[in-house]
């Protein structure tokens, strides 16, 4: 064999070794966590439009990967795309797992779940227990009547239209709350989506206002279309509705848990069914599918009065009198309004 072509296979024979151990270095990095007997986990935030460079510098320094640049060839090897968001990491992950976690796994999420019947500030306080953004910040984004009415609100708060449910959402940069009260918007709008009332926004406004009353006037799921007619009849004949929790609402902070002869009679609270007629305002909380379904198709009766029972339901009666003996029955010490 010639002298040059023993040369040539000797350098082939290196560059298949030198490429065989590169492979394997590569695969032992890519497969080898840093630390495989750990068992803490960090959570890791990937920004919006960060890239490979930054992230997998900071997984180096924060002791997740052995060589940030080793990770970041990997990476661009994979032409991985990182998802933006919080992601549970830690160092005995290999770095083929680290990348699939941060380009295609699911970010942490925040559990948000508010009950039926919370006012638009108490919904406010839920989101906030998330830390995803602040009460202020919720509040000025449900305050934003153009942002409302892009979502076809029509309605100078979001008021009445915080749908509650339970909700999962990222962390989100900035705070920014206008994802989470989108979310909440257009879960809303797919629950009216099939009632009458949901192709005209005043109408759609007025039926909220009402389901807001019978969502805080009964828990017992059976007599919502029940109080619905009560409140229809009242509206259709021009009777006051004398809705307690619409005072109370009014109120606001000031209301100390005991609702005085003076709260009812006072003209200067818009929200005083008891003096001014017609239906309050506004909704005066979030009520859910249930009372949205009562209000938009209320029961048909004559009833026109109902009292609590002790045991949370409600006694209706056609006739003021009727009603007054059922207050002396139920509430011996009540007054003979409807409550």
């Amino acid at each position: 064999m010639k002298l040059w072509l023993k040369f040539f296979l000797a350098g082939l024979v290196l560059v298949a070794l030198a490429a065989g151990a590169t492979l394997f270095a590569a695969r032992q990095f890519i497969e080898t966590p840093l630390d495989p007997a750990s068992n803490s986990t960090v959570i890791f935030n990937v920004e919006p439009g960060e890239n490979l460079f930054t992230v997998s510098s900071r997984l180096e320094n924060e002791g997740l990967v052995r060589w940030g640049e080793a990770f970041r060839t990997y990476g661009r090897f994979r032409k991985a795309t990182l998802q933006a968001g919080e992601f549970e990491l830690a160092a005995n992950m290999s770095p083929r797992q680290i990348l699939e976690v941060l380009s295609s796994g699911r970010p942490i999420l925040y559990r948000l779940h508010f009950p039926e019947g919370l006012t638009m500030r108490e919904v406010a306080q839920a989101v906030n227990a998330t830390g995803l953004t602040t009460t202020d910040k919720f509040l000025a984004a449900c305050n934003d009547r153009d942002f409302l009415q892009s979502q076809g609100i029509n309605a100078t708060t979001a008021e009445g239209y915080l749908f509650p449910e339970t909700y999962f959402f990222p962390r989100i940069p900035g705070q920014d709350p206008y994802p989470i009260l989108k979310a909440l918007l257009d879960h809303f709008r797919a629950t009216v989506a099939e009632l009458p009332q949901s192709k005209d926004p005043d109408e759609l406004h007025r039926m909220v206002i009402l389901a807001s009353l019978v969502e805080k006037e009964t828990a017992v799921p059976s007599e919502r279309g029940t109080v619905a007619g009560v409140y229809a009849n009242r509206l259709r004949v021009g009777m006051l509705l004398q809705c307690d929790p619409t005072i109370i609402y009014g109120l606001g902070e000031k209301f100390d848990g005991n609702l005085r002869r003076s709260h009812l009679q006072d003209p200067k609270n818009p929200y005083n069914t008891y003096v001014h007629p017609g239906l309050p305002p506004g909704p005066i909380c979030s009520p859910g599918a249930a009372a949205l379904q009562a209000a938009s198709d209320p029961e048909k009766h004559d009833l026109f009065y109902f009292v609590a029972r002790q045991d949370g339901s409600h006694h209706f009666s056609r006739s003021l009198r009727e009603h007054t003996n059922a207050v002396i029955k139920y509430q011996r010490r009540g007054r003979p309004f409807p409550q």
